[in-house]
């Protein structure tokens, strides 16, 4: 009983210190956007040429998370956890000192690596030190960290970029990583290693069709987000006809309504994950549709992004609770590829947006993407709940 007041005062702060990692990676990924334009300025580069420094960092998501997850099995959870924010204050300082655009690629690309794989260590982290039955609850809390990242970070930075340089963001988020290693070094307990844990073991999850599967609809039903994001600023700019100054304003819109999706899909995942899954797909789609009508109106863009971050976001939850269910004993690189499935959508998404844009079909196409990507998804979830019913005991639809 006398344990139990210092015990949850230490998850709190571990808690806290997880949160301020995770707004670090989610910032470093979100502001790249709100920059976008200055970067493209500043390297004499088309603003869909720029984009491939957003798609980099995002490839860096996909290629470390796995691989972090297979060479690192057996080490300790708190160790490996101050590795990769070490990783990730060693490439964010790299960007600030990029000298050319090709540089700034590669950078991107390291500044990355560590990302997918810092959420899923996290959430493990946090689940183990959690109380019986709040699991979930410390879980979703250490996730919060991407949702600031949208709601306050990603602006801030945007913010700071415009008014200093595209580089100054990027030493700060460096300084912040330092920050957030020290919290987590004094706060989070020695961890053993989970008994059978080995690459073998963590490899088995990539052998189950349905881990695969929610892959695909994470990847595809978050790429229109993306698409739509990485160009927000010009669209509103060159469409919408916004003061550039005014435009972080919607990046806080926008990240607002990340942050209460990230609420609503946890509440929706609790009353049923498949559900969950198949109504925010629908709704994303029915979102993309409305932004592209909205464009010239400040007021219904205003709306629409709200909406774009509020559905997208939400399927982050139910998607974290469907690959946990079907990874089975692989609960590490489970909880790692749902940061690999959002970095997918997050290079896809971009690559797409600026394609459609470099054929001149104008910054407002993007959310056509969204259209076409929620539908993908659509379908492919259709068929993960097929094989569902044809195989009731593999996992519960709850």
């Amino acid at each position: 009983m006398t344990d139990h007041h210092p015990r949850k005062l230490r998850t709190l702060a571990a808690e806290t210190a997880m949160i301020l990692g995770g707004f670090l990676f989610g910032t470093s990924e979100f502001s790249a956007m709100g920059l976008l334009p200055d970067v493209a300025k500043a390297n004499h580069v088309t603003i869909d040429v720029a984009g491939a420094s957003v798609t980099s960092y995002a490839l860096g998501v996909v290629v470390g998370a796995p691989v972090i997850a297979v060479i690192a099995a057996r080490a300790p959870r708190q160790l490996l956890i101050l590795i990769l924010l070490a990783i990730g204050a060693f490439g964010n300082i790299l960007t600030f000192f990029a000298g050319n655009f090709s540089m700034l690629v590669v950078t991107r690309f390291v500044s990355g690596l560590p990302h997918g794989a810092y959420f899923g260590i996290a959430a493990l982290i946090a689940a183990t030190m959690a109380s019986h039955g709040e699991r979930a609850q410390a879980v979703a809390r250490v996730m919060m960290g991407l949702s600031l990242a949208n709601l306050l970070g990603s602006p801030f930075a945007t913010f700071v970029g415009e008014h200093t340089t595209w580089r100054g963001p990027y030493l700060l988020m460096a300084a912040l990583a330092v920050i957030a290693a020290l919290g987590c070094h004094l706060t989070i307990p020695k961890m053993p290693t989970a008994e059978g844990s080995g690459p073998l073991r963590e490899l088995g999850a990539l052998a189950r069709p349905q881990v695969w599967l929610t892959v695909g609809i994470g990847s595809i039903g978050l790429a229109g987000l993306f698409a739509v994001y990485t160009y927000l600023v010009p669209t509103l700019v060159t469409v919408t006809g916004i003061a550039e100054g005014n435009a972080p304003l919607f990046l806080v819109v926008i990240g607002f309504g990340m942050f209460v999706g990230n609420f609503l899909g946890g509440w929706l995942a609790d009353k049923g994950v498949m559900r969950a899954l198949g109504l925010l797909l629908t709704l994303n789609v029915a979102v993309f549709a409305l932004f592209f009508f909205s464009v010239h109106s400040v007021l219904m863009i205003s709306v629409a992004a709200f909406l774009a971050g509020l559905a997208a976001l939400a399927l982050v939850a139910p998607l974290q609770a469907r690959l946990m269910d079907v990874a089975g004993h692989a609960q590490g690189l489970g909880a790692m590829l749902n940061g690999c499935a959002i970095n997918i959508a997050n290079a896809l998404g971009a690559a797409l947006g600026g394609a459609v844009i470099a054929a001149h079909f104008g910054p407002a196409s993007t959310s056509l993407v969204g259209v076409v990507m929620g539908v993908a998804a659509l379908v492919i979830f259709f068929i993960s709940l097929r094989l569902e019913k044809r195989r009731p005991r593999d996992v519960s639809l709850a």
